[in-house]
């Protein structure tokens, strides 16, 4: 496995420049873009600038990974979902043009008002479709294990179920819910199949983190475990702990 980052939030400051030359110094090999940070790198960018963002990614030693948009299918409303889709299929668009290998979305809850296996089925239809996108521009579409009931690995999985796309995958984010009795590993027997991607968070906390990379490990998993964390006054010293602590939890024992 790899580490890599997500701009959010502890590099929401940095530049594109910045990201370029800093984290591959302090021992990181991929990163995820978030929407609304300093980076700027955003569907509104022109062709030009797209390809000055593919050109400096191809000429560092750090790779775009993804993009981690905000786009989600879960609204009652189909004007909703479908707004959402076709700004998913923006994104898309953007990481053909910058090189990156995927887009980074997300179901946000389950509206009460809405029986729930309605709401699984309408964000599975769009992810359904985003996939499909994706894959005629050779992107992958990870949709991020997130938000209230929807977080739920249960719920998660069966939103992967009903999208049913080989192109279409988790994206693994290291919430409370995964554990069970101290353990992830009723978790990760119902999404470990669908893991294209990894968010880690705190490795200070109690989540059971050397347990997570060994059924990682053990699964086959050979990407990118990202850094998805809180600000921190010192960024760059932050990272450096953060790369050590990380070696040492991926240590097998």
């Amino acid at each position: 496995m790899h580490l890599g980052a997500v701009t959010y939030n502890v590099l929401k400051d940095w530049d594109l420049d910045t990201i370029l030359s800093k984290l591959p110094e302090l021992g990181y090999e991929a990163v995820e873009l978030r929407t609304g940070h300093a980076h700027g790198v955003e569907p509104s960018l022109g062709d030009a600038a797209r390809e000055m963002v593919h050109r400096k990614f191809a000429n560092s030693r750090l790779r775009l990974l993804s993009y981690g948009s905000t786009c989600e299918f879960h609204s009652p409303d189909a004007a909703v979902r479908r707004k959402n889709v076709e700004e998913g299929k923006r994104w898309v668009d953007l990481a053909h043009d910058t090189g990156a290998l995927a887009v980074k979305v997300r179901p946000n809850g389950l509206p009460k008002q809405v029986p729930r296996e309605q709401t699984i089925g309408a964000i599975g239809d769009c992810l359904r479709e985003l996939g499909d996108y994706g894959s005629q521009k050779g992107i992958e579409i990870w949709m991020e294990v997130h938000g209230p009931d929807t977080q739920n690995p249960p719920v998660s999985a069966a939103i992967l179920k009903a999208a049913n796309h080989r192109n279409v995958g988790a994206c693994w984010n290291s919430n409370p819910t995964d554990v069970v009795n101290g353990s992830v590993q009723s978790s990760f027997d119902l999404l470990g199949p669908y893991i294209r991607n990894c968010h880690i968070n705190e490795l200070s906390n109690a989540y059971p983190w050397r347990e997570l990379f060994a059924l990682l490990r053990k699964s086959g998993y050979q990407r990118y475990t990202l850094c998805e964390v809180a600000e921190s006054n010192e960024p760059d010293r932050f990272l450096r702990f953060y790369k050590s602590l990380w070696t040492e939890l991926n240590r097998e024992c």
